[in-house]
């Protein structure tokens, strides 16, 4: 049971998870202070409030705390710019290029033109995409 647990632990998708979530929580940091200490100030500056994080309103005593809301939604559209950018643009861009390939390891297969999902060499039809494929000249 200890060597499953090993290997599970071991695997690279667990551990590149670890490592996303650790990054992803690090850089949140950093996001949430760049709000907090360089946008927050520009936006008082721009509407005259005072702590624009603590800007609100009031309905039958129950404080609405819009500004906290606007801040949380900038803080997520800036980690989620820079995940797009810098981890999901390259992996997507080094994916192309590694599947861009059209041959396969094994010799009575190849990939599709369309969806690039490995079919047998003599398919017509792709099993994965339903596209119309060409028979492979043997």
């Amino acid at each position: 049971m200890f060597n499953e647990f090993k290997k599970f632990i071991l695997r690279g998708s667990v551990v590149d998870l670890a490592v996303g979530i650790a990054i992803g929580a690090a850089f949140t940091n950093v996001a949430n202070a760049l709000v907090k200490d360089i946008i927050n100030p520009l936006i008082s500056v721009i509407l005259g409030e005072r702590k624009f994080a603590n800007a609100h309103f009031t309905i039958n005593g129950a404080d609405f705390l819009y500004g906290d809301l606007i801040n949380s939604v900038i803080t997520f559209l800036l980690v989620a710019t820079v995940v797009f950018f810098l981890v999901v643009k390259p992996i997507n861009k080094l994916s192309d290029i590694a599947f861009k390939s059209k041959k396969t390891d094994e010799p009575d297969t190849r990939k599709c033109p369309y969806c690039l999902g490995v079919i047998p060499s003599q398919a017509t039809k792709c099993m994965h995409c339903g596209s119309s494929v060409s028979k492979q000249k043997k």
